[in-house]
């Protein structure tokens, strides 16, 4: 049997050639998959915090949204006899000669008016239930349909009509 010869030099050094390259080529092959984790896992945060943030906007959306819609009548504020809705305008009061009192009262050629916000009229012209505080987070709107409150988040107890 013969015995394998030696390797020459060339051999040697194409051999240690290809073994360098090898090398070379695991560590880049590394070096890739740790900037594909990194990337990734900026991926993942970044679409974490954009879920939250589209979590967050929705619920802010969601409390902006009226609770509820609520129908204001005017009423007399003795018999609670549902009235026309120009007694309950502080403008139109104004120039009729009347004035806007304490807690909502419209004071008309000594008679006085208000919204009942949330009753049930009754088949006498009278409003029954309901409250002469206007609800928060409620649309409200009067039995024409004129918007006198908009509901939602940060709005206010002021009136403005539309």
């Amino acid at each position: 049997m013969t015995t394998p010869r030696e390797p020459t030099l060339a051999e040697k050094r194409a051999r240690m050639a290809a073994e360098r390259r090898r090398r070379e080529e695991e560590e880049r092959a590394a070096a890739e998959a740790e900037a594909r984790a990194r990337t990734r896992k900026r991926i993942l945060i970044g679409g974490g915090v954009t879920v939250g943030v589209v979590a967050l906007v929705a619920v802010m959306y969601a409390a902006a949204q009226p609770n509820e819609e609520v129908t204001a009548y005017c009423v007399d504020a003795e018999d609670n006899i549902v009235e026309d809705e120009s007694y309950c305008d502080p403008q139109q009061a104004s120039s009729n000669g009347g004035y806007v009192g304490t807690g909502g009262l419209i004071w008309i050629a000594g008679n006085s008016y208000h919204y009942n916000y949330g009753g049930t009229p009754n088949p006498g012209g009278t409003v029954s239930g309901g409250s002469t505080v206007r609800p928060n987070n409620a649309e409200i709107r009067t039995q024409s349909g004129t918007t006198i409150q908009r509901g939602g988040f940060g709005t206010g107890r002021g009136s403005g009509g539309s």
